[in-house]
């Protein structure tokens, strides 16, 4: 296992920072090492990291919500509003319906195969687009529209709202039937995942200002460790409820930071922030050089032109769904430009429950799959580089 986690890292590292001095995201050279090291090329992972790895990629997740979390301004959401909302499920429902309606005579699937294909590939990747509205944040890039905001919020929820549909149109697909509950669930999830992470957010700083109050302190070092390991909590709850009661644990990690930020001194929220931003250092190596890991190149060569053309014409959709999100804004042509370039990128989600379908036995795992990593290789870069090279001229300053 050490040999990999050197192989991971170390390379991992080097194609980074090459893709980088090309003037390409970081990203695409981490999904290329894992490429490169996984059981289809070179196979020089050990069995033991492949083994763990979604829950590897689950804890780099958590680590960039936290730092999302507290760098979010709620005053700065409020001012949001509706087009947040909106951004959580619109767009993802346009691309699902993109694929229920063009996949079976584009990729020849059955249309409820169709609707679990969209629903794997409905969401954006927080991996990939939260980091860059923490930096847009950090810079002033946006902000006095809220543009950042509105994109890192849209991007957290419309993960939770894709996974319950995914879950529902898997059972669909196997034989069983959906329920009424199991949409009303959605709204449910979201509602107590903000609530069980806001109850953990205000003990936590309760916990630091008693401490501080006592003089007894508990170093920045301590602090990561206990808000880290109440994440870990919140993601196990969600998995002791389930069959019971839905809750969000992803959602409930960024609500929990969000209130410690607005509870905790400025001082503290604030290098808190800068504790997971050098961890997120380490942590986005490991999920995305995995994610690359789990890629079976030569399926998803083969998956063809097809598979890239639906793919793009679902983007081209979900942009439609964007694009009315915004409408009635106060948003210029180009700052809704960048936001539907920010919805593009796609990893997490994909890399997490892309290979469920082929797990469960359904004849259409094998191209769910397939489809996935392609469009994980596609629009991971396509939005990494539409972002990057378009937020200085979409975006203004605040000063």
């Amino acid at each position: 296992m050490l040999t990999s986690l050197a192989f991971i890292f170390l390379l991992g590292l080097a194609m980074a920072a090459s893709c980088q001095l090309l003037h390409l995201p970081r990203i695409i050279g981490m999904l290329i090492t894992g490429i490169l090291l996984g059981p289809c090329v070179l196979n020089l992972l050990d069995s033991s990291i492949l083994s763990i790895s979604a829950q590897l990629r689950q804890m780099a997740l958590i680590i960039i919500l936290l730092k999302a979390g507290l760098s979010l301004n709620l005053s700065d959401l409020k001012k949001v509003g509706r087009p947040a909302i909106m951004m959580s499920f619109v767009p993802a429902s346009f691309e699902i319906l993109a694929f229920f309606l063009f996949a079976p005579s584009i990729l020849g699937i059955t249309r409820i195969e169709a609707a679990v294909m969209g629903a794997v590939l409905g969401a954006v990747s927080p991996a990939v687009v939260i980091p860059r509205m923490v930096q847009l944040m950090e810079e002033g890039y946006g902000t006095k529209k809220s543009i950042p905001q509105l994109i890192m919020a849209g991007a957290s929820c419309d993960d939770i709202f894709v996974i319950v549909l995914f879950s529902t149109f898997v059972t669909m697909a196997q034989g069983g039937s959906a329920h009424v509950m199991d949409f009303v669930n959605i709204p449910v999830s979201i509602i107590l995942g903000v609530l069980l992470g806001a109850a953990f957010g205000l003990c936590v700083s309760l916990f630091f200002e008693t401490a501080y109050a006592h003089k007894h302190l508990v170093r920045n070092s301590m602090k990561v460790i206990i808000v880290l390991g109440l994440s870990f909590l919140l993601m196990s709850i969600e998995t002791w409820l389930k069959g019971t009661v839905s809750v969000s644990g992803l959602l409930a990690v960024v609500s929990m930071a969000c209130v410690i930020k607005l509870k905790s001194a400025p001082c503290v929220s604030r290098r808190l922030s800068e504790k997971f931003g050098k961890l997120w250092l380490a942590a986005e190596v490991i999920l995305f050089v995995l994610v690359g890991a789990a890629v079976d190149i030569r399926y998803t060569l083969n998956a063809g032109l097809p598979a890239v053309l639906m793919i793009l014409l679902a983007l081209l959709i979900r942009s439609l769904g964007v694009s009315l999100c915004l409408a009635g804004t106060q948003l210029s042509l180009k700052e809704r430009l960048f936001c539907i370039i920010a919805y593009l990128p796609k990893a997490t989600v994909q890399a997490a429950i892309g290979s469920v379908p082929m797990a469960m036995g359904l004849p259409c795992g094998q191209l769910v799959l397939s489809v996935a990593v392609l469009a994980i290789l596609i629009t991971a870069p396509l939005g990494a580089i539409g972002m990057d090279l378009t937020y200085k001229k979409c975006l203004t300053v605040q000063k």
